[in-house]
């Protein structure tokens, strides 16, 4: 299996990013994508720790979310701050993780990602909509 940094190619990559920043245009939440090779314990506890070290915790209206991949370890969370959790709750995010989990398997790796950020920039704009005056507060780019 190839390493977190070449998990996806150079093409899928720049599909995820217009995936992010199709995504953020719909609201004002944050989205990133991490991927690393190994995840020893929870990758819920592995993303929230990613989430904190890439400054996600600190945004305005605490409403940022990430996509955590372990390559190697083939785990997957999705760990969002707790202005959106209040809001979407455990439910949400876990049906995400199920669907990716089934895709990842059936080769459909890169696509089904998008989807997911696709759909939770729209759930996210119900809650946190986009305003003329936004601005993006983090990075789009996927961080390794």
């Amino acid at each position: 299996m190839a390493s977190a940094r070449h998990f996806f190619s150079e093409e899928e990559k720049q599909l995820l990013l217009r995936a992010i920043e199709e995504a953020e245009l719909k609201t004002s939440g944050e989205i990133r994508v991490h991927l690393e090779n190994y995840c020893f314990g929870s990758p819920i506890g592995a993303a929230r720790r990613i989430f904190n070290k890439l400054g996600m915790n600190r945004t305005a209206e605490r409403n940022g979310v990430l996509f955590y991949i372990a390559v190697k370890s083939r785990k997957i969370a999705v760990w969002g701050d707790e202005g959106i959790h209040q809001k979407l709750g455990e439910v949400y995010w876990n049906n995400i993780i199920a669907e990716l989990l089934k895709e990842f398997k059936a080769d459909n790796r890169a696509a089904s990602l998008a989807q997911a950020i696709q759909k939770c920039g729209k759930e996210l704009g119900a809650y946190f909509p986009h305003s003329a005056d936004d601005k993006n507060e983090l990075n789009n780019e996927l961080s390794f």
